[in-house]
C-alpha cells in the first residue's frame, strides 16, 4: 500500500512537473533567406497556445507568400521586393498576447545569424541590418574607446607609465612601446592562436599596477625600471592585450568582417588611450604652471620639490593599496 501511495505521489508531481513545463515553453520562429529577398519561415507553437489564439506573422506589405511548404503546415514562402533587413516584423495574436517567450532566428544568405529572445508581452521585432565593413568600423571604434575609458586598471597602469617616464620623449617612447605589446597578444589572442584563462591574466594585470606603485612609491633610484620603462611597459602591454581580448570575447567579433571589426577594436583602444594620455598631460602642465607662478612661501624650489615628493608617495600607496586589493579580489576568484 505505501508503495503504491509512493509511485502515485511520484506519478502526480511528473505530471504536475510536465504541465509546468509546457507552460514555460516558448514560441520558435525561424527565418531563411535562401536565396536574394525570398524566405523561408517556420514557426513552433507552444502546446499551451489554443487554436484560436494562433498568431499569424506581418511581413511588410512588399512581401508575398508564394506557397506553403509542403514538409510542415507552420512553414511558409516568402518573396520580398525589399530586403528584411531592418525591416520590423509582428506576430498577430487574434485574442491577446500570451504570457511566454519567443525566440527569433534569422539567418541571411550572406552567412550571418541572429537569435533573440521577444519577452513575453512583446510581438514586434526588427531584423537586423547586414554588417558592412563601414558599420563595423564605427561600432568597433566606439567599443574600443568605451572600453578603455571604462577599464581603470588599464587607466592606472598608463598614469604610472607616465609618471615613471618623466619626460614627454620617454612618455612617447613607452606608450608606443605599450600599444605595440598590447596589440599582438590582442590579434592572436582574438584569433586564437593563444589561449589563457581569464582569471589569472586579470590577476597579472592588477600585479603590474602593484609593481609600479611600488617603483614610484620609492622615487627615482637605478632600477631597471627607471632605467628602461620601454622593457616594462612593453612585457606587462602583452598581459594587458589579453585582457583588452576577453573583453572582446565578450561582445563578441563580427560574423562576416572578423578581421574589421579586430582591428577597428584596437584602433578604439588606441583613441581611447591617447585622450588620456594628452588629457592627463594636459592637467599636469596647467598644475606645473600655476605653481610655478604662484607667490607664497611654498612654492619656492625647495618646497615644491617636497610637495611634490610627498604627493608622489601619497599617491603610489593609493594606487598600490586600490591595485594590491583587486590583486586579492581576482586571485581569491580563481
Amino acid at each position: 500500500m505505501i508503495r503504491f501511495l509512493i509511485t502515485f505521489c511520484v506519478f502526480i508531481f511528473s505530471l504536475a512537473f510536465n504541465s509546468l513545463a509546457d507552460d514555460s515553453r516558448p514560441l520558435s520562429l525561424q527565418i531563411i533567406e535562401r536565396q536574394a529577398q525570398t524566405y523561408w519561415l517556420q514557426w513552433t507553437l507552444p502546446p499551451t497556445l489554443t487554436i484560436d489564439n494562433q498568431p499569424q506573422l506581418i511581413l511588410p506589405s512588399s512581401c508575398q507568400r508564394l506557397t506553403r511548404s509542403q514538409s510542415s503546415a507552420n512553414a511558409a514562402v516568402y518573396r520580398c521586393e525589399q530586403p528584411l533587413a531592418g525591416a520590423t516584423l509582428r506576430l498577430e495574436y487574434p485574442k491577446f498576447i500570451p504570457s511566454f517567450s519567443t525566440i527569433v532566428t534569422y539567418k541571411a544568405e550572406s552567412g550571418e545569424q541572429h537569435t533573440e529572445v521577444m519577452e513575453a508581452g512583446l510581438n514586434t521585432w526588427q531584423v537586423p541590418l547586414p554588417e558592412t565593413h563601414s558599420r563595423v568600423a564605427k561600432d568597433y571604434t566606439v567599443l574600443g574607446v568605451q572600453h578603455i575609458w571604462a577599464g581603470t586598471d588599464h587607466l592606472l597602469f598608463l598614469l604610472c607609465l607616465m609618471w615613471i617616464a618623466g619626460t614627454l620623449r620617454r612618455v612617447v617612447i613607452i606608450v608606443t612601446g605599450f600599444t605595440i605589446a598590447h596589440s599582438i597578444t590582442l590579434v592572436m589572442s582574438a584569433l586564437e592562436l593563444i589561449r589563457l584563462p581569464v582569471p589569472p591574466v586579470e590577476a597579472v594585470i592588477a600585479l603590474s599596477i602593484v609593481f609600479l606603485a611600488r617603483e614610484i612609491a620609492k622615487g627615482r633610484s637605478d632600477s631597471l625600471t627607471w632605467r628602461y620603462p620601454l622593457a616594462v611597459s612593453s612585457s606587462f602591454g602583452l598581459v594587458h592585450g589579453l585582457g583588452f581580448a576577453a573583453v572582446l570575447a565578450e561582445i563578441g567579433l563580427p560574423q562576416t568582417a572578423v578581421l574589421t571589426g579586430l582591428l577597428f577594436f584596437n584602433i578604439g583602444v588606441e583613441l581611447g588611450q591617447l585622450a588620456f594620455v594628452l588629457v592627463a598631460m594636459g592637467l599636469y602642465a596647467l598644475i606645473a604652471k600655476a605653481l610655478s607662478k604662484s607667490s607664497l612661501p611654498e612654492s619656492s624650489p625647495s618646497n615644491l620639490e617636497r610637495w611634490q615628493s610627498g604627493l608622489q608617495r601619497f599617491c603610489a600607496y593609493g594606487v598600490g593599496g586600490i591595485s594590491s586589493l583587486w590583486l586579492i579580489e581576482r586571485v581569491v576568484a580563481f
